[in-house]
């Protein structure tokens, strides 16, 4: 059973980071964050030795969420084919998983600290390649079985594919249209049966 600084410490986390994720670093204030979770700057202070320090927690606690769910969809059973679909269906509806914790972790906060905070530039840049290492895994024991070719290494077209994916994120954010989303998956889903079909 948690302690009760344990409690207040996750209580605090998963409050403010949706609003850091939304806000951005330097966007977000203390009074933001005291407002939102009901304490003083002085207890969030006690739980968190900086802002700097409390935004990390914020978006390890959201990279966190997005990890255990692109997991739950790569760790499904089946072809490295159908584990693909299951991700490229998760994205599919990326926006409205995204909703609750104020957009993608990856794309707010990688553009935002990528120009004022090198940790939480860090950060992010970690979750990206531990994104691509986990569809990569998939595509190499797809190789591995013989269920699918590739025309490149699986470390490159896992970047390539999530790059794709991270564009299409980018953009439908941006105009506020999630066709630029649902387009990009379906194109994604045809090239993929395309490219690395046997």
């Amino acid at each position: 059973m948690p302690t009760k600084a344990e409690r207040t410490t996750a209580y605090i986390i998963e409050t403010v980071a949706p609003i850091f994720n939304k806000h951005g670093y330097v966007g977000t204030s203390m009074n933001d964050l005291t407002e939102a979770t009901g304490l003083t700057k002085g207890a969030l202070y006690g739980n968190f030795e900086n802002k700097e320090a409390l935004a990390l927690s914020a978006f390890q606690f959201n990279s966190t969420l997005l990890l255990n769910a692109i997991d739950d969809k790569l760790n499904t059973e089946g072809t490295a084919l159908q584990k693909l679909f299951s991700l490229t269906d998760f994205y599919r509806h990326y926006d409205v998983f995204t909703a609750s914790m104020g957009g993608c972790p990856v794309l707010n906060v990688g553009v935002d600290a990528n120009n004022n905070n090198a940790l939480l530039k860090s950060a992010a840049n970690e979750t990206i390649r531990t994104i691509e290492g986990k569809i990569a895994l998939v595509l190499e024991n797809g190789v591995k079985n013989n269920e699918i070719k590739l025309p490149v290494t699986p470390l490159q077209f896992a970047k390539q594919l999530y790059t794709m994916i991270q564009g299409a994120i980018a953009m439908a954010t941006i105009t506020s249209d999630r066709k630029y989303l649902i387009n990009t998956i379906a194109y994604l889903d045809v090239l993929v049966k395309k490219e690395i079909k046997k």
